[in-house]
């Protein structure tokens, strides 16, 4: 029980944007907030901030919620064509995250880690330990969108990336990317949650 606590707790009532606003549940929700794909009258972004912050968003939380109310088993589970699994997925997402926004916005490097250690295969990120739980896994998530916030907050969206390797990019291009890529992983998390009990959609 306080397991799904946690994880339906990424349903908070004020969050902040890309913008670094605070806005409520009744008009984005937020980053881990809304899942609704229409919005409601006269809530629709006013402006481009805004509406790269509502869509990713949803793309953010529609990814975590599908791992709400499964059990640690059926987390790890492969029950698909593919090798991928519930978890596996939102670790994997946690990792991009922190490599697109803090490595090639913000220019940061982390010893040992990417891009200066690119071995291990494609589908490294995707590998779970021992250690990994619901909980952790999705808490580590929110930490790295966090993080993703005050990153994009402190510069402007045509500004370019602070890493050499995506100095030829700006950070419009790095949001749409994550919006891309997000949006595609909770495609495959759908496919999977279905196969594991039948729920369907976000």
């Amino acid at each position: 029980m306080e397991r799904n606590a946690r994880i339906t707790d990424c349903r908070r009532t004020d969050v902040t944007n890309l913008a670094g606003r605070v806005i409520s549940q009744a008009s984005v929700q937020g980053v881990l907030g809304s899942v609704r794909s229409v919005p409601e009258t006269g809530e629709t972004p006013t402006s481009e901030r805004d509406a790269l912050a509502e869509v990713l968003g949803y793309q953010r939380a529609a990814l975590i919620r599908k791992l709400d109310g499964v059990s640690e088993e059926d987390a790890r589970r492969t029950p698909t064509a593919s090798s991928l699994s519930l978890l596996g997925i939102v670790k994997h997402s946690a990792v991009w995250e922190r490599r697109w926004f803090q490595v090639a916005v913000a220019g940061r490097r982390f010893p040992g880690e990417w891009p200066e250690n690119r071995g291990g295969g494609p589908d490294q990120t995707f590998e779970l330990v021992d250690g990994d739980t619901v909980e952790s896994v999705i808490a580590h998530y929110r930490e790295q969108v966090a993080e993703s916030l005050r990153v994009v907050e402190a510069v402007d969206l045509d500004a370019p990336c602070a890493w050499s390797g995506m100095a030829h990019v700006n950070v419009r291009w790095i949001v749409l990317h994550m919006i891309e890529e997000t949006a595609r992983h909770a495609g495959h998390a759908d496919i999977i949650r279905e196969t594991i009990d039948g729920s369907r959609g976000v």
